[in-house]
């Protein structure tokens, strides 16, 4: 009985330090809030008065939010933005499928399935429940702005358009205003 607990103290003095690790990494994930995957970016964050008609962002609205941001920055100025998309992202929403046949078990004869949309009943009516939802992806970005003549400005403002849309920076074209 001894050897035994002398062996569990021995692989606990060896491991006690990732055992540690994971347990606290285990009650962060578990922690309300940390570990639920919602995104914490100003562009993505939904917010009622700015979704547009399929319960997502449309163009216009990142765009003027976008130039809100830029436009608190340092040196920028007026700003204009003007973004070009890849694809408008999507939204898959919850299914509630029936499947039902005809005849035996082993060997139906006819199969009949019908789909409905899971709808919850909100603050502004029924609805859908998203299990899904991709984002856009952009193709580039122009951003033309007072400040647009310095390079610090240029930098600022194309890594901050990088970092909002997903962008490499090559992508992103910053000019003067005129």
């Amino acid at each position: 009985m001894k050897e035994k607990t002398e062996g569990v103290r021995k692989i606990w003095n060896k491991y006690k330090y990732a055992a540690l690790v994971a347990l606290i990494g285990a009650g962060l994930l578990l922690w309300p809030g940390l570990g639920n995957g919602e995104e914490g970016s100003v562009l993505r964050r939904e917010k009622p008065e700015a979704q547009g008609a399929q319960g997502g962002w449309d163009l216009q609205t990142i765009q003027t939010e976008m130039e809100n941001i830029l436009a608190a920055m340092d040196g920028v100025g007026q700003v204009k933005v003007m973004l070009t998309v890849d694809s408008d992202g999507e939204r898959q929403l919850a299914q509630d499928t029936q499947l039902s046949y005809s005849g035996d078990t082993a060997a139906p004869e006819d199969y009949s399935r019908k789909s409905e949309t899971v709808r919850l009943d909100g603050s502004s009516g029924d609805e859908p429940v998203v299990v899904r939802r991709t984002w856009p992806t952009y193709r580039g970005a122009l951003v033309v702005c007072q400040g647009g003549g310095s390079a610090e400005v240029r930098l600022a403002v194309t890594g901050a358009v990088a970092a909002l849309t997903g962008l490499p920076t090559d992508r992103v074209t910053v000019a003067k205003w005129q």
